[in-house]
């Protein structure tokens, strides 16, 4: 028995618009003595057995109901078939065995005096869960629930929390309802954004702000039948807002195909469920890896390459492939890798249609040391280079380094990939370090709205069929965007700071300011009487000190 249980209740209809708040602080609440960085791990692997759980029933719930209407069947006959895999896995959703369904655990979480522990019965299931679905191989946690030190009330008390949320309830803005897989999915992009925000620094390994991965997408426009890649893909966030891209122009999942690699163990355990939970089918290869030093992709060549990588790393092991063939534009320095993740996504560019975005420390904009400023120069030289934009500060929690965005287009003429434009020997520059808006006392995010402006600015520039349909047209703006060509790059000495060529914004002239003669003087008469207030009061100060004297 569960020491301290409240036993699992019948899910009750919730809320919908502060469910994964509500969630998000009772789940806290049981955290007891756990940091946020190993407890994410109970959390999130739960919400994903929920998940794969609650889509198993949906499915079965449909099939009882045709089942049903066809006739013919006996009740033996529509149990049979209701456990049969095929129909299953062939709608994609993932078999669930039934020792591993919710409603059985949270059941045998009620009732399981002196039989199995909740630590064992989960981790059972998330065996059993894997073992039954390829696709999940070494993607959910083993022998997690049931370590040692783990705090089996809390533990109940949290399956009880998951099971009495309705996660399968929930309303869209038209009334409609929603299935678990949007719910859930949503929830889990939820939690995974909070845990990184709770584990500070440590977060940003495997989350990257909401805002920047919405404005890389807006940029590169993911494309239908296109492959995407994430080299240092975290917990999968870029893959799923391609996702959402695609779907918000008429498409879906099964429309882009996915790759990615990740380093860290847990992070790519996250990802894979991540990715499972939003019905993305993924490839990020058979394990975890290093993208330098075992490329899960090695003759792979992608249309769209995205990726936040870790700023400035200095062991990344590059003594060890000084002759690496994607270092095209010159070996990077063995200290900083920041040159290195730039080449490894160039290298990774198919022909004609490829680009890429990345975001990187400020500092790789104008750099020199270690060779880095002739790698930067060779890269422009080639034409490489399509567009650099200077992030606000504040948009990362995990670092306070400023950020930018690099972006690489394969071929930039005319009608040769993406837009209607030949931009050949130019750069564009845009400068938002003054867009953003604080949503905490120490952190910014882009709104809607600037992302927009941004991404409108480089699609008006490329001539794109989206900026067509927008009627948006490219100008430079002063304080804001430069198209430069390659004369004026050179003399900047290839350094690309945004702030060196969009120049000053313009400022509108005020009909009723005071002309500034004007202005001089009132000021000016106005300090004059501070002046004399101020020796009045000194005077005053003097003769009462002494008196006391």
């Amino acid at each position: 028995m569960v020491a301290g249980s409240r036993g699992a209740k019948k899910a009750s209809r919730t809320g919908s618009a502060d469910l994964k708040d509500t969630l998000w602080k009772a789940a806290d609440k049981l955290r007891g003595s756990m940091d946020a960085a190993e407890y994410k791990h109970f959390v999130l692997g739960l919400i994903f057995l929920k998940y794969v759980s609650d889509a198993f029933a949906e499915r079965r719930t449909v099939m009882e109901a045709e089942l049903r209407e066809e006739g013919g069947y006996s009740e033996t006959d529509i149990l049979e078939l209701l456990e049969d895999r095929d129909e299953y896995t062939g709608y994609g959703v993932f078999w669930v065995p039934q020792a591993a369904r919710w409603e059985s655990i949270a059941e045998r979480a009620k009732t399981s005096s002196g039989e199995d522990s909740v630590g064992k019965l989960l981790d059972d299931a998330m065996k059993a869960v894997g073992n039954a679905n390829p696709d999940l191989k070494g993607a959910l946690p083993q022998g997690l629930f049931n370590a040692r030190g783990v705090d089996e009330r809390r533990l109940g008390e949290l399956v009880d929390l998951i099971n009495r949320i309705g996660f399968g309830e929930q309303l869209d803005e038209q009334g409609r309802r929603r299935s678990a897989r949007d719910v859930l999915g949503e929830v889990y992009e939820y939690c995974l954004a909070k845990f990184a925000l709770a584990e500070g620094r440590r977060g940003g390994e495997y989350y990257t702000p909401a805002s920047v991965v919405k404005l890389l997408v807006a940029m590169l426009e993911p494309q239908r039948n296109e492959r995407v890649y994430d080299p240092a893909c975290g917990s999968g966030g870029m893959f799923v807002q391609a996702e959402k891209f695609i779907e918000s122009h008429g498409g879906s999942s099964k429309d882009i195909a996915v790759y990615g690699q990740e380093l860290n163990q847990n992070t790519w355990r996250l990802a894979k469920m991540n990715l499972a939970i939003h019905g993305i089918g993924a490839n990020l290869g058979n394990k975890w890896g290093d993208t330098f030093h075992d490329d899960e992709h090695p003759d792979m060549r992608f249309n769209v390459v995205m990726a936040n990588p870790p700023f400035n790393i200095s062991d990344w092991g590059g003594d060890r492939l000084v002759m690496d063939p994607r270092w095209q534009y010159g070996a990077p320095p063995v200290g900083n890798a920041n040159y290195a993740w730039l080449q490894h996504m160039a290298y990774k560019t198919a022909p004609k249609t490829g680009r890429a975005g990345v975001v990187l420390a400020n500092g790789s904009m104008s750099s020199k040391q270690s060779g880095e400023g002739d790698i930067r120069r060779a890269m422009v030289e080639d034409d490489l280079v399509a567009c650099m934009v200077a992030l606000p500060g504040q948009l990362f929690r995990s670092t306070q380094i400023p950020a930018c965005l690099w972006f690489l287009a394969r071929d930039k003429s005319a009608g040769s990939g993406r837009g209607s434009v030949d931009r050949r020997g130019q750069v564009l520059f845009i400068d938002a370090r003054h867009l953003g808006q604080m949503i905490s006392r120490t952190e910014k995010e882009l709104t809607d709205e600037e992302i927009g402006r941004i991404a409108g600015t480089f699609h008006a520039w490329l001539g794109t069929e989206s900026a067509k349909e927008a009627e948006l047209k490219y100008e430079d703006v002063g304080g804001f965007c430069k198209s430069a060509e390659l004369a004026e790059i050179r003399e900047h000495d290839f350094i690309l700071t945004p702030g060196r060529y969009v120049g000053a914004a313009e400022v509108e002239e005020d009909p009723d300011a005071e002309p500034v003669e004007e202005k001089i003087a009132r000021l000016t008469k106005e300090l004059f009487g501070h002046f004399e207030k101020s020796t009045r009061l000194e005077a005053v100060v003097r003769e009462q000190l002494g008196r006391i004297g």
